[in-house]
């Protein structure tokens, strides 16, 4: 996918010119606070865009610095990687560390991870494809579309070429002809013709496959048997009667699938991932504990760690797209650390993630600009929403600040889920309103205090009831 220049960003005329202090600037539009975690993330990135200017010797030898991000749940460890990946448009996966299981055991081997990883950068790579050619491949649906609407007369059929002088019969019958394509076309663009019915010749799309079982688990390989055996199954078709508007969609898209040459995507995809690609390993802490013996359901925690430490260290995972080196992927590990710590991971492991940043909890002054500097604030959501029904709904300053002071206050007295209370907070304060809203006579909405009060004061003094509601 090109790289592209996110915007408000001065001084900076391609992704190579943005400096870490930009990067940070980027992020503090999406995430409140957290400045250690932004800082080591943009150096990170920074540090792949020098690597990608050495000489390939060098370049080979560099390897990704690998972060952990230590805090609690909610404080915006997830959505940093995230929109660091959006940024500069590298491949993303997360991953729960907590879902794989050591080999031999029945669950998700860590290699899974790479291969997902390829899978989602060769969707990006096909995207941009996609919209190379969407020109063109519109334009061949367009005219595939007028055969089926108007298909031409044999005589213009079997013509090889344009009539000739002293071919008048045939001249004429080829100019009215493309006089009444034209019209076609016209009506077709302005929509005229989206009701009627056309029966369009299609693939058929069905495919044998099988699963082959190893010992890293379940692996569904989808092979076309009529890829091994194309002369026993050969190209079946079949005609299927649809609307206009539907066969356009449908033609387009056969159209992309043919100019796109597939083998190029793949080459691009897999390097993408190689050099580029971003795995957030969620969840770290919950495989960090070491046996203790006695068996249960922990046994395969050190397992686990052992089978990703080549993975994080640099090896080559067998994928359906070819081999793939993980030397140059950058691996952003995160965890609360609640009952362990970093230290109780293996220490070839822990050697692998030299950078470790604390995240640390938010605050009522955090939960006021959460729900109003980001970019998608959260207050700016429901504004949004309810502006869909005709209700402008507007919140005063005070009413930002009671929901942020009974959002400390459950994460204090209950289980502190971070900036994911105020979610829970909000459906139950804008209730009302939500459930309303078509029927409202009065669409302008004011939230202050006083409301805010008597909405959720009830609920926040009752412990045992906003365990469940908020």
């Amino acid at each position: 996918m090109v790289f592209y220049l996110p915007e408000n960003i001065e001084n900076a005329t391609s992704l190579d010119d943005l400096t870490p202090r930009q990067i940070v600037a980027e992020l503090d539009k999406y995430v409140v606070g957290q400045a250690n975690a932004k800082r080591s993330v943009a150096v990170a990135l920074r540090n792949r865009m020098r690597r990608q200017k050495l000489t390939p010797e060098l370049a080979d030898d560099i390897l990704p610095k690998n972060i952990i991000m230590i805090g609690p749940t909610g404080v915006g460890k997830t959505e940093i990687a995230r929109r660091l990946a959006r940024l500069t448009n590298s491949p993303f996966l997360k991953i729960e560390a907590s879902r794989f299981t050591e080999v031999g055991y029945v669950g998700r081997d860590v290699e899974s991870m790479i291969r997902d990883l390829v899978e989602v950068s060769i969707d990006m790579v096909r995207e941009e494809k996609v919209d190379e050619v969407a020109e063109k491949a519109e334009q061949n649906a367009e005219e595939r579309l007028l055969d089926l609407l108007l298909p031409p007369p044999p005589a213009i059929r079997k013509a090889e070429k344009p009539a000739v002088e002293g071919d008048d019969g045939r001249a004429a019958s080829q100019e009215q002809f493309q006089r009444t394509r034209e019209k076609l076309r016209a009506q077709l663009r302005e929509g005229k013709l989206d009701e009627r019915e056309v029966e369009v010749e299609m693939r058929d799309r069905s495919m044998p496959s099988f699963e082959v079982i190893s010992s890293q688990g379940v692996e569904e390989m989808d092979v076309n048997i009529k890829d091994i055996l194309p002369g026993l199954f050969g190209q079946r078709t079949k005609k299927r009667r649809m609307h206009v508007a539907e066969a356009m969609e449908y033609l387009i898209q056969e159209e992309e699938n043919r100019l796109i040459d597939m083998d190029q995507v793949t080459r691009t995809a897999v390097e993408r991932a190689e050099q580029s690609g971003i795995i957030f390993l969620d969840e770290i802490d919950k495989i960090a504990g070491r046996e203790r013996g006695g068996g249960g359901p922990d046994v395969s925690r050190e397992g686990v760690q052992r089978d990703i430490l080549p993975i994080v260290e640099g090896t080559t995972v067998n994928t359906r797209y070819g081999m793939v080196r993980t030397d140059h992927i950058l691996f952003v590990a995160a965890g609360a650390f609640h009952v362990s710590k970093p230290s109780d991971l293996i220490p070839e492991l822990q050697g692998r993630f030299p950078i470790r940043v604390e995240l640390h909890s938010l605050t009522t002054d955090d939960f006021i600009r959460i729900l109003k500097e980001p970019k998608s604030a959260l207050v700016k959501q429901y504004i949004a929403l309810l502006d869909t029904e005709g209700i402008k709904l507007s919140f005063a300053d005070d009413a930002l600040q009671e929901i942020a002071r009974f959002a400390a206050a459950v994460n204090e007295a209950t289980e502190n889920i971070g900036a994911r209370r105020l979610h829970t907070i909000m459906e139950k304060l804008l209730d009302e309103i939500s459930f309303e809203g078509p029927d409202l006579k009065k669409k302008i909405v004011r939230i202050d205090a006083a409301y805010v009060q008597k909405q959720l004061a009830d609920i926040v003094k009752n412990q045992d009831l906003s365990r469940y509601i908020l």
